[in-house]
């Protein structure tokens, strides 16, 4: 039996293989041309160890020091030696570019336009190779406007991965560039093409109570996850509440409805901003959590909103002393262009892309991150995109950067002694600095971005906020990983940075015990 894996990697970009009966993960992208980490083959290296994010798969053979057995429990695999046993996503430390791939463009034809409220619309998108596009429910893609000479705009599917016709929202703004296009310019029939699927914002395989919220047009994506949810036997329950500014605003309430029927254990609130509002629940979504959406923590949170909704929830969360198992957010802003800037006009037929005045641009609107109620996920995920750091400085650093990293490296260890912190406080930042060195080397803003998204620093702050027991090995590690860099010696640099994962996390869980006591 064939099944489809999805390929997510660190800077967005998810592409989708087809593995057949008895093929290897790394097999079939490979054979797709997508380059994911790989060396051994043989699950002796750990090269290619990634995260599954959900289903079933046989992980093969392999040594302890490619993947130990704690990785293994905690989700951890290698492509090169897994074969599925039903559809899968991983998370592949590196980017796409590393990996030869990128996004894929389609081309689509403008079905449908709805205004759905007076600041609202629903598009939807006939794609003519409608069978080569795969995506997760929560994604996005980027949207190139007709005639604006290229730009692009981000917008989450609100149609679920297996429905044919793709659709989504847009809110209506005054000076928007997709605004103005879609409200004075759209007709059925108009030509568009889009780029993605993108994000790591989507739903992965329930194991506990969902919280959704979504705030104005993020229900967005929560109606595909939802529409994903309505096709899977789930035994847990499943809440939305759903935040807008005005009466005006609430949008898709029917469908909403179409699911808490279809959906066993599904249920939601609407909650207006306004005073003045005549709904039932007014004032902001924090004001309306229950202790049974919470579930003391073991719950998985889904968010996509405005920032202030985002940071709104997490300041609440934190005030509750309530750390969610996961906390998925997707936070969006609103992309207007400036007054000068011309409104579009209706596209030309069949126009050669050599005529456009200046090259295609992107506007980003999308922030996306992940929290999760264990250290250990924060450092597993850091190991991870470490790893993956290694493969592109190896043998690249200069005499220069060398010098500093051991530097960097001297100094986190002058706040030790032995088994005791000398400073708990400086070791946090000296610490930082060192393993931010070879993420600020390559110059990769994407791994940049999703490993200062992990907040480690922050973690250990707040974990380390008294002088007490360290591994002694930590000190050891750092060293050796540079004098890795220094010989060229890759599987060594994997090897002392997997070893120092695990004495981190054993640092981190003995001041954990401490603090709690």
């Amino acid at each position: 039996m064939t099944y489809q894996v999805a390929l997510a990697f660190e800077d967005g970009i998810t592409r989708f293989i087809k593995v057949g009966p008895r093929e290897t993960v790394a097999d079939a992208s490979y054979k797709a041309r997508i380059n994911i980490p790989l060396d051994c083959r043989d699950g002796a290296c750990g090269t290619c160890k990634s995260f599954c994010e959900s289903g079933k798969f046989d992980g093969g053979d392999y040594i302890d020091e490619a993947l130990t057995e704690d990785e293994a429990e905690a989700g951890y695999c290698l492509p090169c030696q897994m074969v599925p046993e039903s559809d899968l996503v991983l998370q592949i430390p590196t980017t796409s570019d590393v990996a030869k791939t990128a996004a894929t463009t389609y081309s689509s034809t403008l079905t449908e336009i709805r205004r759905i409220s007076e600041t609202t619309y629903a598009f939807s998108l006939h794609v003519e190779n409608r069978g080569d596009l795969n995506f997760l429910p929560g994604q996005y893609v980027n949207i190139e406007v007709p005639g604006s000479g290229g730009q692009t705009r981000s917008y989450s599917f609100s149609s679920g991965p297996e429905v044919e016709t793709v659709s989504f929202l847009i809110r209506i703004t005054d000076g928007g560039l997709m605004s103005t296009y879609m409200r004075d310019v759209a007709q059925v029939g108009d030509a568009i093409n889009f780029t993605g699927p993108m994000g790591s914002f989507f739903l992965r395989e329930p194991k506990r109570t969902s919280l959704l919220l979504a705030g104005g047009t993020g229900l967005a994506p929560l109606l595909a996850i939802l529409e994903k949810l309505s096709g899977m036997s789930n035994p847990h329950p499943v809440h939305l509440i759903y935040g807008v500014n005005t009466d005006t605003d609430l949008v898709e309430i029917d469908v909403l409805e179409d699911y808490r029927a279809r959906i066993e254990g599904f249920t939601f609130d609407t909650v207006v901003g306004d005073p003045a509002s005549s709904a039932e629940k007014k004032g902001y979504v924090t004001n309306h959590f229950q202790p049974h959406h919470l579930a003391d923590g073991d719950v998985d949170i889904y968010l996509c909103g405005p920032p202030p909704m985002v940071e709104g929830v997490r300041r609440h969360l934190e005030g509750e002393g309530i750390k969610p198992q996961n906390f998925y957010f997707e936070k969006f802003a609103l992309a207007v262009v400036p007054d000068a800037a011309p409104a579009p006009q209706a596209p030309a037929a069949a126009a050669p892309a050599a005529e456009a005045a200046e090259p295609p641009s992107t506007l980003p609107a999308y922030e996306i991150g992940e929290e999760h109620a264990t250290f250990q996920a924060q450092f597993d995920a850091r190991m991870a995109l470490e790893l993956a750091i290694v493969e592109l400085t190896m043998g690249k650093l200069t005499p220069e950067q060398l010098v500093e990293f051991k530097v960097l490296a001297q100094l986190a260890g002058k706040t030790l002694d032995g088994e005791k912190f000398v400073n708990a406080e400086e070791f946090t930042v000296t610490n930082e600095a060192f393993h931010q060195f070879l993420f600020s080397c390559v110059g990769n803003e994407h791994l940049l971005q999703a490993y200062n998204r992990l907040e480690v620093p922050a973690t250990m702050a707040k974990v380390l906020r008294q002088e007490h027991w360290i591994d002694g090995a930590v000190d050891a590690d750092h060293l050796q990983i540079v004098a890795a860099f220094e010989n060229n010696d890759l599987a060594g640099a994997r090897k002392a940075i997997m070893a120092h994962n695990e004495h981190a996390k054993a640092t981190m869980a003995a001041a954990s015990k401490a603090g709690a006591k």
